[in-house]
């Protein structure tokens, strides 16, 4: 069997070489256009990050050509390509990916998450959604900080200790949001949050930091207080989250 690497760039060069090293026969395309034809018969494996609708579009093209189609996103940087340490998530037919699995295992750890082709790419922007907003909301804090005084290396070890405690959280919420439960044992209202996104607005503004994260957040927090949800759970903030167009749905 002869894999195709679409593109060159670090993520398709590591790619390449991952397949190389376990003996696997590659052909590289970079910039090149290709014949529709060139895809009767064929398995397309897409690895590139975009939005799950491209996801569902790309395969709805790869099928119209007669191709079969996994849409698959890769969690993790290009030097951990072709080790165990590199996780990469499949959408697809369930048969399809398990008989590529062999050849996919070759660039790392493959995890099936679903026959329906936007899911790969789903995980991925929702983590990705999590991984850049942590990181947003990170350098804000130290900007914050520096207008007051404090170097970025005095808040990292007081910053580390946030992180820490996020995972007992961040289940908490998962679950009350997947149950739809925030009103019994809440030990987080949304009034408090109000209250402490007001001062952490004026904060920034003191400081000349941006507010305009918070501004987003705060609104959305305003929102859930507005319907009378200041007395449930922080869970309950996410609802007010989702634009008119997507709840009408």
């Amino acid at each position: 069997m002869t894999i195709t690497v679409l593109g060159l760039g670090p993520m398709g060069q590591a790619l390449a070489r991952a397949l190389l090293d376990t003996g696997h026969r590659v052909t590289v395309w970079n910039r090149t256009e290709a014949r529709a034809d060139a895809l009767a018969d064929r398995t397309v494996v897409g690895l590139s990050s975009d939005t799950p609708d491209r996801a569902r579009r790309t395969a709805a093209l790869v099928h119209t050509h007669g191709g079969r189609y996994l849409d698959g996103a890769i969690m993790t940087p290009t030097d951990t390509i072709g080790t165990p340490g590199a996780a990469i998530l499949l959408a697809g037919p369930k048969q399809l990916a398990d008989a590529h699995r062999t050849a996919l295992e070759s660039l790392g750890r493959i995890t099936w998450v679903g026959d329906e082709h936007g899911r790969a790419a789903a995980f991925d922007m929702a983590l990705l959604d999590l991984f850049w907003t942590s990181v947003a909301g990170f350098e804000h804090a130290l900007m914050v900080a520096r207008a007051n005084g404090i170097t970025p290396a005095e808040l990292l070890p007081h910053a580390r200790g946030i992180v820490d405690i996020l995972a007992p959280v961040f289940t908490e919420i998962a679950a009350r949001i997947g149950e739809d439960r925030h009103h019994d044992d809440v030990t987080a209202s949304v009034s408090s949050v109000a209250a402490s996104v007001r001062h952490l607005i004026a904060a920034s503004r003191e400081a000349g930091v941006d507010p305009a994260m918070l501004e987003v957040f705060g609104g959305h927090v305003d929102a859930a207080v507005a319907a009378g949800h200041g007395a449930e759970e922080i869970s309950r903030i996410a609802a007010h989250m989702v634009v008119a167009e997507v709840a009408a749905e």
